[in-house]
């Protein structure tokens, strides 16, 4: 009796559409969805049809290039690492030496815990050779 197992190559990649990979494809997602409700605010209101399907094509195009050229440039993740290097702080700034005075007495106050003869398991050596 043998048995046939289906092999799934690729489960943790990334997908990818026209060369616009991962998060990219939810951008390029919300951005037509506003072209459509674009579109449509436009009908609406009154402005003549071809007025409105020019503009929406046009914005159309500058979105899906835009996107393609984020998507090649940064990669999969290349965009949220680029966000989070600039919330970074240049510099920390410390003003005063209260910050590193109220280290130095916890410090001495976790020492002083140590002291007490624990074991890891938590019972003091003194029990421990009572027993």
């Amino acid at each position: 009796m043998s048995l046939v197992f289906e092999i799934n190559k690729g489960v943790n990649k990334a997908i990818e559409f026209r060369g616009i990979k991962a998060q990219y494809i939810t951008f390029l997602a919300i951005g037509l969805v506003g072209l459509l409700i674009l579109f449509a605010v436009c009908y609406f209101i009154g402005i003549p049809t071809y007025f409105t399907l020019l503009l929406v094509l046009v914005l159309g195009f500058f979105l899906f290039s835009w996107v393609s050229n984020v998507s090649r440039k940064y990669g999969e993740y290349g965009l949220m690492k680029q966000a989070a290097y600039k919330r970074v702080p240049v510099a920390i700034v410390c003003r005063s030496r209260k910050t590193f005075i109220g280290l130095n007495k916890r410090e001495v106050k976790d020492d002083s815990r140590d002291n007490d003869r624990t074991s890891r398991t938590g019972r003091s050596y003194s029990s421990v050779k009572g027993k």
